[in-house]
């Protein structure tokens, strides 16, 4: 949809107008609220909006990291070949300050995997390690299998009732737009074998944390707990889970084979990779846009998250064609060893915290390549009457704004969120996203290059408004 230029309160009007929307307080607060934002600026991140729609550069992108690196799993040589990648790619972009900022962590490959139900009907299983898990021992382990409806009911066991068995938990996940169940049902994979462990457990096996019905797997992070036993953990996909409970509802034994070979080192490499538009006037200011460079390594990271890796880029990238900067720094970072722990995010922090009060807003994208559909954001009243612009300016397109008071921003900001910096989140559509999430399913041939530019034409609104704007969106104490 396109719109004319217009004066400013013209021009918000027939937004708002078009988009079915009713003025908002905003408009009257403009002229008392000092934002920064010309009709010249609104103007342009309209443009830059409608060019994004007409097509952007996002799927080459994704299609290149996908192709030419494929999966990137965190500390490996994989993560450390997109990283390579990705410098070669943001300075032939032309951004400035391309660098990256190496961090160790703990090492970890997946190695062999395998299972099956031995008794009283033998056949293979499909499974996958969760990240992380310690090994089995050679020869594998063979057991009976103890059954829970939920990590709850996991928890209730007596201490020692699983003394040599392997523990299966089945809570099945639920498909919501918003992924909002993914945090309740998640638990179960981060802290399941340590509540297994206590009780005894030799091994744990969980229902994937995902909503398809494939033979598919789910990996993952796990943790284990300080002073438990570690024992190895898996998933089994959501068709293996309901083959192995059609089993158990014959109330016979049911015993399994589990053999896993991950291996750990102590440390390995990672990092984040930076880019920048440098601003025109603040250029100490900084908003960060960026999604997570790594991914697991059954798939090739197409949706978790080179898509947020090639929207947030691609967003970038228009802004710096377009022949304007911003007042403010826009900051690219394509954080690294998200999926393991969120360290990038943590290492980020830990470099910045002196210029934390400098960085303005950030979001991320990782939450696949569907439409967006919702807009919220954790900010000042005066940086409300910016977003209140980015609302009237995203609804074409079909974002709504959402609860104002909360964010969520993306996983890698959450050390910097807490922290104390002001976030925004454009929100996707998760319906399927978690039919694809840590699988041998996550590849390019699940993103729709239409809706990717979608996505390019919000993050460049945000990224345009939130860095040429002069108020301070972070809240008072």
């Amino acid at each position: 949809m396109k719109f004319a230029y217009l004066p400013l309160r013209a021009m918000l009007a027939s937004v708002l107008l078009m988009s079915g929307f009713a003025p908002l307080p905003v408009l009257a607060q403009t002229d008392a609220v000092d934002t920064g934002l010309s009709a010249a600026s609104i103007e342009h991140a309209q443009l830059l909006r409608d060019r994004a729609l007409s097509g952007t550069m996002a799927w080459d992108i994704v299609e290149a990291l996908t192709t030419e690196v494929g999966p990137r799993l965190a500390g490996t040589e994989s993560e450390a070949r997109a990283r390579d990648w990705a410098l070669r790619r943001l300075q032939t972009m032309g951004f400035a300050n391309v660098r990256v900022e190496p961090f160790d962590i703990p090492g970890w490959t997946r190695g062999l995997e395998q299972a099956a139900l031995l008794a009283p009907f033998a056949q293979p299983l499909a499974v996958t390690t969760l990240g992380g898990s310690v090994a089995t021992p050679e020869e594998g382990i063979e057991a009976e299998l103890a059954a829970f409806n939920s990590l709850n009911d996991l928890r209730a066991a007596e201490a020692g009732s699983l003394a040599g068995k392997v523990a299966y938990v089945s809570h099945a996940m639920q498909r919501s737009q918003d992924g909002s169940s993914y945090g309740f049902y998640g638990e179960l994979r981060r802290v399941g074998a340590s509540v297994a462990a206590e009780k005894g457990a030799l091994a744990i096996l969980i229902r994937s944390i995902g909503t398809d019905s494939h033979r598919f797997p789910h990996t993952g992070q796990m943790r284990y707990a300080e002073g438990v036993p570690q024992i190895p953990a898996a998933a089994l996909s959501n068709t293996d889970a309901d083959q192995i409970e059609r089993v158990l509802h014959r109330e016979v034994p049911v015993s399994v084979r589990l053999l896993l070979r991950p291996h750990s080192t102590p440390s390995a490499p990672s990092g984040n990779v930076i880019a920048e538009i440098v601003g025109r006037e603040h250029p100490e200011e900084i908003v960060v846009i960026g999604g997570h460079l790594d991914s697991w390594d059954l798939g090739t990271g197409a949706i978790d998250d080179g898509a947020g890796v090639a929207i947030t880029a691609a967003a970038a990238k228009m802004i710096l064609d377009s022949g304007k900067r911003p007042r403010r720094t826009i900051r690219l970072v394509l954080w690294g060893a998200e999926e393991v722990g969120l360290l990038g995010g943590y290492q980020y922090l830990e470099t910045h915290r002196e210029q934390l009060a400098q960085h303005i807003i950030a979001t991320e994208s990782d939450f696949g390549a569907e439409r967006i559909w919702k807009m919220s954001a954790q900010v000042s009243p005066a940086g409300q009457t910016v977003v209140d612009i980015m609302a009237q300016l995203l609804a074409p397109l079909g974002i709504a704004p959402g609860d104002m008071n909360t964010s969520g921003s993306g996983p890698d900001l959450i050390p910097m969120v807490a922290a104390g910096l002001p976030s925004f989140r454009l929100v996707q559509n998760g319906m399927d996203y978690f039919d694809l999430h840590h699988t041998h399913d996550d590849t390019l041939d699940k993103i729709d290059p239409v809706a990717l530019d979608q996505n390019v034409a919000a993050y460049v609104v945000f990224a345009w408004l939130a860095a040429d704007s002069t108020v301070d969106f972070r809240r008072k104490p």
